[in-house]
């Protein structure tokens, strides 16, 4: 979105709620456009107009650019399932993981890949009983993939180059994924002499 753009966005704010800018000088004016087209400058006019009008719509307060920015990714983001359908896909898999953990694991969409770790997880909750399946491990995964489901979302939200500064802080820090399955005191060591070597 640009300067221009972002001043038809404002105009409408403030036609929206007069009360709130009665106040407000012309350059609390131009600071306010100067900021709004920073923040939304990856942002489409119309998506951003959108989000605005819902807002106004809803709230009988004037929207901030976080308020602004919650509703796009509202507005553009599909719908996270829940943690119960999260956990309902990794429970299926779990039936299956005594012989086929691995191809259970690869049916996973990525976000409950990341959260599970590795198919030997699938397996091993495979061989547990039932009753602490059902609660304990059932229970910490979902408040996992809750946690985890949130900060994709805040992720999604920040500007590219947000992003990218984040990416480029982390680029050396990535550490060698260790193997699957049965950990032998072999490749214990192995991995323990990779990491030394980083």
């Amino acid at each position: 979105m640009n300067q221009l753009e972002t001043m038809k966005i404002m105009a409408v704010i403030e036609t929206a709620y007069p009360r709130f800018y009665a106040q407000k000088t012309a350059e609390d004016r131009e600071n306010a456009v100067k900021l709004w087209t920073q923040v939304f400058a990856e942002d489409p006019y119309n998506v951003v107009s959108m989000a605005v009008m819902a807002l106004i719509k809803t709230s009988p307060y004037p929207p901030q650019p976080s308020d602004v920015n919650a509703k796009i990714q509202q507005i553009t983001q599909p719908e996270q399932m829940t943690e119960m359908e999260a956990w309902s896909l990794v429970l299926k898999a779990i039936g299956n993981s005594n012989y086929n953990s691995g191809e259970e694991f690869n049916k996973l969409p990525p976000v409950l890949q990341r959260l599970v770790g590795a198919p030997s997880q699938l397996r091993e909750w495979a061989a547990m009983d039932s009753e602490t399946l059902n609660s304990v491990v059932a229970s910490n995964f979902q408040r996992s993939y809750k946690v985890r489901a949130k900060n994709e979302r805040d992720y999604l939200a920040l500007p590219s180059s947000v992003k990218t500064f984040m990416a480029s802080l982390t680029e050396g820090m990535k550490m060698p994924a260790l193997p699957d399955g049965e950990i032998t005191e072999q490749k214990r060591m192995d991995a323990i002499r990779r990491l030394r070597e980083l």
